[in-house]
């Protein structure tokens, strides 16, 4: 067994994703045989003593047949509509079946500005951190029924990599009804007549060289893109990464011995610093000189007036921004320490010019992530 299958074995902390399609059907809606069968394998896992956070998606997938809808709803009100009646639904069959096992369940339901807002993240993190304490098992879900498309994770794949940095997880295990990464769609030959090519392990960037990945299915709105995104997410956050089969779940969650394992940076991402990374939405942009880009990204120093040749956006000081270099790529993003409109007037001058009240960096060192 490689390195990373073992970390992910062995882990005392973890966050399963569970996708639609493992847990909903488009004519029944909800398979309680199936989600029984999942909650079986999570049991086996928590009864060695590994705390379990499961971010299950199906809210929406669950209220679709109870309403009578024929497939999943393209706009947003019936999408809401449904989830409205899902989400019910759902938390109703999970509690019920994790109480085969006497487990608790808290349900909680997280928008993006949960997580992008920083004060929400706090709330949100200690939420987690005080279910686990009182031995409930979390079950997380996006609150489809008031978040609206510019406040969405996108898919849940990607609220259970910012749910495992949150929860300060030691493994992500991403289930739905896919066995692993491939190089393309496994059910159709390549553009040289071959077949796909199955990833056992992805190292780093040169591993996904060639590999194609498509969108979501019927029920969920993920797929292979958005797995693997989340996957890279949570791997450069610190956090390695298992993609099995939701059929699979016992092997993936008892031993890690099936699908794909995404190993995780050397180096967990501060708190702060995957905030500033992955969860909080940039306000607005600044163009930086190539001296800055050297001094921000090459050597991670502080950025100052002097290195910025243009802002956009209105905000405030302690927001996030992103910072571009000469050439309009994105290197860096971080957390300003000025407004705006004080950023459009210190443009291009150097400290011993803007006098004391503007003598402290634009964007600190301890802020700053590279991108």
């Amino acid at each position: 067994m490689s390195e990373v299958r073992s970390a992910i074995a062995r882990a005392r902390s973890i966050v399963v994703k569970i996708g639609s399609s493992a847990v909903t059907d488009l004519e029944t809606g909800l398979d309680h045989e199936r989600l029984d069968a999942l909650v079986d394998a999570l049991e086996a896992r928590m009864s060695t003593g590994c705390d379990v956070v499961v971010v299950s998606s199906g809210a929406v997938g669950a209220g679709i047949a109870p309403l009578g809808l024929r497939k999943r709803p393209a706009d947003l009100a019936t999408k809401q509509a449904a989830a409205s009646v899902g989400q019910l639904k759902l938390a109703q069959a999970w509690d019920a079946s994790f109480a085969r096992y006497g487990r608790v369940v808290g349900q909680v339901l997280l928008t993006a500005d949960d997580v992008s807002n920083r004060a929400h993240h706090a709330n949100a993190q200690r939420t987690l951190d005080k279910l686990r304490a009182l031995h409930a098992v979390a079950v997380v879900n996006e609150n489809d029924t008031v978040a609206t498309n510019e406040l969405r994770f996108g898919d849940n794949d990607r609220l259970g990599a910012l749910v495992a940095h949150l929860a300060v997880a030691d493994a992500l295990v991403l289930l739905s009804d896919v066995d692993g990464l491939y190089t393309g769609d496994p059910r159709k030959p390549g553009p040289d007549g071959q077949p796909a090519r199955f990833i056992e392990e992805v190292s780093g960037p040169e591993d996904l060289d060639g590999v194609i990945a498509g969108s979501g299915g019927v029920l969920g709105t993920g797929g292979m893109a958005s797995k693997l995104a989340a996957a890279r997410l949570a791997a450069d956050s610190g956090v390695p990464v298992l993609l099995a089969a939701a059929a699979e779940a016992d092997k993936a969650l008892s031993g890690a011995s099936v699908g794909t394992v995404f190993a995780a940076r050397p180096q967990r991402l501060s708190a702060r610093k995957f905030w500033v990374r992955h969860a909080a939405e940039a306000l607005g942009r600044l163009t930086i000189d190539a001296g800055a880009v050297d001094a921000v990204v090459g050597r991670r120093r502080s950025l100052l007036a002097a290195g910025i040749t243009g802002v956009t956006g209105a905000f405030a000081g302690g927001d996030v921004v992103e910072l571009a270099g000469p050439d309009g790529e994105i290197c860096a993003r971080g957390v300003s320490s000025y407004d705006a409109d004080d950023i459009a007037v210190m443009i291009g001058k150097s400290g011993d010019v803007l006098g004391s009240d503007y003598r402290r960096p634009v964007i600190h060192a301890n802020d700053l992530v590279r991108t």
